[in-house]
């Protein structure tokens, strides 16, 4: 039979082109040793086209090529038109007539497909992580987070750990219970990664009442006492001192507006 040689050209892994090419090939009847594929991956200068180009003439190879950049597809083009090598172009009429639609010019930056679905699995990994290490669940999550969040029941630690967690933080949260020792681990990581939440105990105390009632409970419970929201607030108190992190004060403010001041304060640190 006769041998094939298909060379795949990109300015990034090339791994569209060579899902495409093994599709149309999987369309014909071959043995293994009879399509020869050769990956030309991260090709950003006119002389790697000059090359490769030059190589596909020895060997008779088609070339199919997903290059972003209009300057480096038409040299491609031109190339192979001088050397009567053919080559199919799986990027270019798609990008040109997207732009055409979307009247827009196209970034031309390769390997933001890549970035993209980086990306979006940093984000499923970073809810996973959110939901495993909910409500001091195992304590280790909080050496292996982005932001831990501390503070007593009902200050939004959870609606806020997944708010970040979608924005690609690793987030843990632990509750602060006058009755049970902190964490070890608290006291051994960075502070500044550390964000308590505070709130005014009339506020608490109309969150615990408002939760009691859905739970079908009666209101006058030691939980929603303020009595007993004081005692927990001055314990929040004496736990976030021994910490050395930031406190911000949740009274009345949106999850997503503590989230802006904590995602401004992580931002400043690692600048830093």
């Amino acid at each position: 039979m006769t041998k094939f040689t298909l060379f795949i050209v990109s300015d990034s892994v090339g791994e569209t082109a060579g899902l495409v090419t093994k599709a149309a090939a999987s369309q014909f009847r071959h043995d293994v040793e009879t399509v020869s594929i050769k990956r030309f991956s991260y090709i950003e200068e006119n002389s790697q086209l000059e090359e490769i180009v030059f190589l596909a003439k020895q060997q008779q190879a088609l070339i199919v090529f997903t290059l972003v950049k209009s300057q480096m597809r038409e040299q491609l083009h031109l190339l192979c038109e001088e050397l009567k090598v053919p080559a199919i172009d799986l990027l270019g009429p798609l990008i040109e007539k997207m732009g055409d639609q979307l009247k827009q010019v196209p970034f031309e930056e390769p390997g933001l497909v890549r970035k993209l679905d980086d990306d979006y699995f940093k984000k499923i990994e970073a809810i996973e992580f959110a939901v495993r290490y909910d409500d001091g669940r195992d304590t280790r999550g909080i050496l292996e987070a982005d932001i831990v969040l501390i503070g007593v029941s009902r200050t939004s630690k959870t609606p806020l750990s997944q708010f970040l967690a979608n924005k690609g933080f690793k987030v843990a949260n632990v509750p602060l219970v006058p009755e049970v020792d902190p964490p070890s681990e608290l006291f051994s990581i960075d502070p500044a990664k550390c964000f308590g939440l505070c709130i005014s105990a009339e506020q608490l105390n109309s969150i615990r009442k408002s939760r009691l009632e859905t739970l079908g409970l009666k209101d006058d419970a030691n939980y929603a006492k303020i009595a007993r929201i004081q005692q927990e607030i001055d314990y929040f108190n004496e736990i976030t001192t021994r910490v050395g992190c930031n406190v911000i004060d949740v009274t009345n403010r949106a999850v997503e507006e503590t989230a802006n001041t904590i995602l401004k304060a992580f931002s400043a640190r690692k600048a830093n």
